[in-house]
């Protein structure tokens, strides 16, 4: 056993603990039970446990063994007490022999298949049979670690609501009797995009938070790599894992950059590249390749999203961003996935290259979409392009449609002030 410490650095030490061991144990604890809600509950009885123990007794060796032992008891426990509420005297050896004779040895379950389990638990807690919304809260409490009230301050959501998410969403994955297994063929394709799904949501929440004071919240942008390094290891010859990790990483690269020190952003091409994380950069360049390597017949959106970022991370300075390249990416992508908003970015990409007035009947043929009404930036690059154009009222005027369309305090603050600039 560990020397044992004071309190509260235990305490932290064994939330640190909590934080990689969770899954691990919950994805064991629903190999064996079948239900993810039961196996979260077990899991944080022994984390319970852990918590009353561990400080007196310092914090074991194999801490997820020990969390796995401590369920197994707590398993135990209640199958005795419910069969003796039950009064079914008869039944309570058989139950007992079952968990401790003919069920899996619950400690040997989490050694012997934690990548498999894993990969399974990822793929009920991302089912698409649940909410997108719901999806986000369940991986981030059953695989980030995370409690209710950290994946509420995360999405600025009260409380509640998201431990209303968390429970409907395990009632519906026990109601539906998902099975605890890695979908093959078709559906592997199928569910493997809601789980990348998933884990982007959260990624880009962290990268540009939707709503709020703050601009980034970079602890999301954390748990979603893990996320995605993590799914890269189990699935390795999925191309779209390793784009999405590349993406994320390159992304993730900027974010230090993006923020001023009053906490005012700082965009793209007014960024410090001299401060871009140049080891996540090359990480993300490695993912780029993985992907590229497992896509012979031509990349997915992540991949190619992933090589537009690239781009950007390659150059030096913001003049020598090759913008050409950036184009033919954009074209290949609305080619995969033909959306307004990828047209969108392809249009500043075009600005870049050819000018505002190119640009923006670009982005003029897009703007009556349905998907762009209530899009923020939209008017945000029209606004840009017409006050380059030297349209300056027609530019605030957009400027000032974009800041009542966004929910994000610091991003309101950036656009009033841009349609301020056009009055000057």
């Amino acid at each position: 056993m560990a020397t044992t410490t004071a309190t509260p650095d235990i305490h932290r030490a064994i939330e640190g603990v909590w934080r990689i061991e969770a899954a691990k144990v919950i994805a064991g604890l629903t190999r064996i039970t079948r239900d993810v809600g039961q196996a979260e509950e077990l899991a944080q009885d022994a984390l319970e446990a852990a918590l009353r123990q561990w400080p007196t007794s310092g914090i074991p060796d194999k801490p997820a063994a020990w969390l796995m032992q401590a369920a197994k008891n707590r398993a135990i426990d209640v199958v005795r007490r419910r069969a003796m509420q039950q009064k079914k005297h008869a039944e309570i050896g058989r139950e007992l022999q079952s968990l401790e004779g003919e069920m899996p040895d619950w400690d040997a379950a989490l050694d012997d298949h934690v990548g498999d389990d894993l990969l399974r638990l990822i793929f009920i807690a991302c089912h698409p049979v649940l909410a997108t919304e719901a999806r986000a809260a369940l991986t981030l409490r059953l695989l980030g670690g995370l409690t209710t009230d950290e994946i509420a301050r995360a999405f600025l959501a009260p409380e509640p609501t998201i431990a209303q998410r968390i429970v409907r969403a395990k009632r519906t994955l026990a109601e539906k009797q998902i099975p605890f297994e890695v979908p093959r063929g078709e559906e592997m394709a199928e569910r493997l995009s809601s789980v990348l799904e998933v884990i982007y949501l959260i990624f880009n929440e962290g990268y540009a938070a939707t709503a709020g004071a703050d601009w980034t919240r970079p602890a999301l942008c954390e748990e979603a790599l893990r996320l995605g390094r993590i799914l890269a290891e189990l699935a390795p010859q999925e191309s779209e894992v390793h784009g999405l990790v590349s993406l994320m990483e390159i992304q993730a690269s900027r974010l230090h950059a993006r923020i001023a020190k009053d906490g005012t952003p700082i965009l793209l091409m007014e960024q410090n590249r001299a401060t871009w994380d140049q080891l996540l950069i090359r990480r993300g360049l490695a993912a780029l390749e993985r992907a590229r390597k497992a896509a012979p017949d031509g990349m997915g959106p992540y991949a190619l999203q992933a090589s537009i970022a690239a781009c950007h991370a390659r150059a030096r300075t913001a003049e020598e961003t090759d913008w050409p390249r950036i184009i033919g990416f954009y074209d290949v992508l609305l080619e995969v996935m033909p959306t307004p908003v990828v047209a969108l970015n392809r249009a500043v990409a075009v600005s870049m290259a050819k000018g505002p007035a190119t640009a923006l009947k670009l982005i003029d043929a897009i703007k009556n979409e349905p998907a762009m009404k209530s899009y923020y930036l939209l008017p945000a690059v029209r606004g840009d392009l017409l006050f380059k154009l030297n349209r300056k009222d027609e530019a605030r005027a957009e400027f000032e449609r974009a800041a009542t369309l966004t929910r994000n305090e610091r991003e309101r603050g950036v656009l009033l002030k841009r349609a301020g600039e056009c009055r000057g």
